[in-house]
């Protein structure tokens, strides 16, 4: 039924709780997963330096930027490692951009057959909000959509 699985993280507690329903699925049939995190680029160009809101300098951006990645690939890297151990087939997946679109992109790359999503409902009625990552994504995807509450 589901093949092929994209799993988008952002490697909050909702992301990992959805992790443990994408390793069920391993029974269900499921062969390869793809890894996705998305680096937010739009928070990028927001970094505020010490100086009561001055900028920072593009090499203190890139530097933040560069950890960021590290980051991602220290995370990603021990997700796919956990999933190999389920006896996945699993490709990592770093984009930078815009995380809904990205993964809505990903999702028609890779011909995947069911997206996994953790969600963290954020506001004042934190129980019956879908965090707006995964709403998007609910809204817009072509192909199922897991929703893991977090």
């Amino acid at each position: 039924m589901f093949k092929k699985i994209l799993y988008p993280t952002d490697f909050s507690d909702a992301s990992k709780k959805a992790l443990g329903y994408v390793k069920q699925l391993r029974e269900a049939g499921a062969k390869e997963v793809i890894v996705l995190h998305v680096i937010d680029d739009r928070k990028i160009p927001g970094f505020i330096g010490p100086d009561e809101g001055a900028p920072v300098s593009g090499m203190q951006v890139e530097k933040m930027i560069t950890m960021m990645e590290e980051d991602a690939e220290k995370e990603t890297r021990a997700t796919e490692a956990e999933l190999k151990k389920s006896g996945f087939d699993v490709r990592v997946r770093i984009e930078k951009g815009i995380p809904f679109r990205d993964i809505l992109r990903i999702e028609e790359e890779e011909e995947v057959s069911v997206i996994v999503v953790g969600s963290h409902g954020k506001g004042v009625v934190k129980e019956m909000l879908l965090g707006s990552v995964s709403e998007k994504v609910i809204r817009k995807s072509k192909k199922p959509v897991l929703v893991i509450k977090g």
